[in-house]
């Protein structure tokens, strides 16, 4: 495989990754967001609308993603870069991926917690940061990497 096929690969794959990490938590989140709001219209409570910030969380994660698939994309034509980008791409859209995945994860524990109680919307949100700076740290990491290349 040519140096750049590996470079489209690897930013491929980790546009893939982060993209499916993302799926995967967002798909947690809402379907925790639609039983949370069924609990709250089962007791006549008002469904908090909040928790669509919980839901939408883990889509962020995506255009991390893509940053880094654009910045792989620039290493085209830059002899011996087919490895190391490849590899970055997979490992760092690996950790980005399951960033999303376990924020969803949160998240939908968070839209319980806040339909159930109606308090402490900062708590989770701030929780759901902590997950996230994990990505931005594999984002950041790997653009560092990648910056050693050519």
């Amino acid at each position: 495989m040519s140096d750049a096929a590996m470079i489209v690969a690897g930013a491929i794959a980790c546009l893939g990754l982060a993209g499916a990490g993302s799926a995967f938590g967002t798909g947690f989140a809402a379907a925790a967001a639609v039983g949370a709001w069924k609990k709250c219209y089962a007791a006549n409570k008002p469904a908090p609308f909040l928790l669509l910030s919980f839901v939408g969380a883990p889509i962020t994660q995506t255009l991390y993603g893509m940053i880094l698939m654009f910045i792989m994309l620039g290493k085209t034509g830059i002899a011996g870069a087919g490895v190391p980008v490849l590899v970055s791409g997979v490992f760092a859209g690996l950790a980005i991926g399951l960033s999303a995945l376990f924020q969803g994860r949160a998240g939908a524990a968070a839209c319980d917690a806040q339909a159930e109680t109606n308090q402490g919307f900062t708590n989770y949100l701030a929780a759901l940061g902590i997950v996230e700076t994990v990505a931005i740290f594999a984002m950041v990491f790997a653009l560092i990497a990648l910056g050693k290349i050519g």
